[in-house]
């Protein structure tokens, strides 16, 4: 075992006692999700090892779940890439979306405590000061994790994992289509579903929910468009 494999497991021992292998599955999919790895430039393993500082099999291990996950695809030669999505693509992400997000709301603000709503308010007070600030990174981050809080809240563990997995497949092209437009034009309707989630009004949350993915896929979708019609 090399001293950069040596090191994660040191890490992983303080931090939950993760294998070494999934501490580097979670930060690769994690490059993925926010768009470090640009859809469509193909990586080695070689240049992943060592990005991530640690050894080849930790990464072919996570490259394996990743692939299996349709999160990259395979390009020969030691090479994988982040699939590029088309409109169509988008297209049925949207159809699983505006109603797999929507009924994870419903259940949430149906199950909420007042710590949970405390602590989606603080998610959303943080994803503000990003688009104020411009701050692309964090704005993806908070924007996943106020989502994948609802999910958590519901209480629905496969719908859960079936949305949340949908990120994987929209969420480095959603990178690209932020950094293009600028955090202070890019949708964000939190605030009408944590109102709505405060009045325990279900039916409400879930509209919220709903306008706010349709409208972010749409921008992305349309961006493709354009992509698309200029090549």
């Amino acid at each position: 075992m090399n001293k950069p494999d040596k090191k994660i497991g040191q890490v992983v021992q303080t931090a939950g006692r993760l294998p070494a292998h999934e501490v580097v599955y979670r930060r690769l999919r994690d490059l993925i999700l926010f768009g470090d790895l640009t859809p469509g430039q193909p990586v080695t393993i070689q240049g992943l090892t060592e990005r991530l500082e640690t050894g080849m099999t930790p990464v072919r291990e996570a490259i394996r779940r990743l692939t299996a996950e349709s999160a990259l695809e395979f390009q020969g030669n030691r090479r994988v890439c982040v699939p590029l999505l088309n409109a169509d693509n988008i297209s049925e992400l949207i159809l699983a979306r505006q109603w797999l997000d929507p009924h994870l709301a419903l259940r949430a603000t149906e199950r909420a405590t007042l710590e949970d709503l405390d602590f989606l308010t603080a998610i959303d007070s943080d994803h503000d000061n990003a688009i104020r600030k411009g701050d692309l990174k964090s704005y993806l981050e908070l924007n996943y994790k106020f989502h994948k809080r609802l999910y958590k809240i519901a209480d629905a563990p496969i719908l859960a994992d079936l949305a949340d997995g949908l990120w994987l497949r929209f969420g480095p092209s959603l990178r690209v289509v932020c950094g293009r437009m600028g955090t202070q034009n890019l949708p964000d309707k939190h605030k009408e579903v944590l109102n709505a989630m405060h009045a325990r009004d279900a039916e409400a949350a879930a509209r919220a929910i709903r306008e706010d993915v349709i409208q972010g896929m749409e921008q992305v979708r349309h961006a493709l468009e354009i992509e698309a019609a200029q090549h």
